[in-house]
């Protein structure tokens, strides 16, 4: 159903022995929005992106993906998705985009960018081909297809991450932090092809250090401290009229 949320999360509980990184947290991303996950180093935002993308095992709570519920075995430490088959097929319509661009040395650009839907999907590499340039044409790279990763800046990799996690045609995208790797200027690149993205309706899961392009992009803000949800609403109130004095310092913090 068109309303039926693409992921949905119910007091999620993850922890690291006896750290306990996220404390209860719930997450809606409705089809066609952005919502950005903020907050400070160690507050779990990269943790709860990785449980959504089923990367990370948690102890508790639901995991949804267009209504469908994750399958379980095991409690506590001991759960895991019982169904390595509901895992794959989540994965392959949830595309991550990492801090670190993750993109094989050995293979040119346009290989990278192939290289999933080819062999994880099996579609055919002629029509996989024609797909893949699309999305490096799309994110502004079309002419680096033949290069190597290494001959890339780092906002051109970046960009390359992306038009790899496109070419999937996911369902929604995950971007763990993507633009904090790079200087001010290369930065500004990736950010333009995220908010390309965005304006397109889009699903994304975006965390970010970049407050700014959370408040231009999202429809829904998630601030998180020590592993639970402080405070979450539309950017234009959280950002201009936040109610707790940690968000209030966070902002400002970052404002600095």
């Amino acid at each position: 159903m068109a309303d039926t949320p693409v992921i949905e999360i119910r007091d999620l509980h993850k922890s690291y022995g006896n750290l306990e990184v996220l404390k209860g947290v719930d997450l809606v991303a409705p089809r066609g929005h952005v919502v950005s996950l903020i907050g400070s180093s160690g507050s779990g935002k990269s943790t709860l992106l990785r449980c959504c993308n089923l990367l990370e095992d948690s102890q508790q709570g639901l995991i949804r993906f267009e209504g469908e519920d994750v399958h379980w075995k095991g409690t506590g430490h001991h759960r895991h998705p019982a169904d390595r088959h509901q895992v794959t097929r989540i994965r392959t319509n949830l595309s991550m985009v990492f801090q670190q661009f993750n993109l094989w040395a050995h293979m040119t650009v346009l290989q990278n960018v192939m290289e999933a839907p080819v062999t994880v999907l099996k579609r055919e590499p002629k029509e996989v081909e024609e797909t893949a340039r699309k999305y490096l044409d799309k994110v502004g790279i079309g002419e680096k297809a033949d290069a190597w990763p290494a001959q890339l800046s780092g906002g051109q990799q970046q960009r390359a991450a992306i038009a790899r996690a496109l070419c999937m045609e996911p369902r929604a995208l995950l971007f763990d932090e993507p633009t904090s790797a790079l200087d001010p200027e290369l930065e500004q690149e990736v950010v333009r092809v995220i908010r390309a993205l965005a304006d397109e309706g889009r699903t994304m899961l975006l965390v970010t250090h970049d407050m700014k392009l959370a408040a231009d992009c999202s429809d829904h803000v998630i601030f998180l401290h020590q592993g639970k949800i402080e405070e979450e609403g539309p950017p234009d109130r959280l950002f201009v009229a936040p109610q707790t004095d940690r968000l209030r310092g966070f902002l400002s913090a970052t404002a600095a």
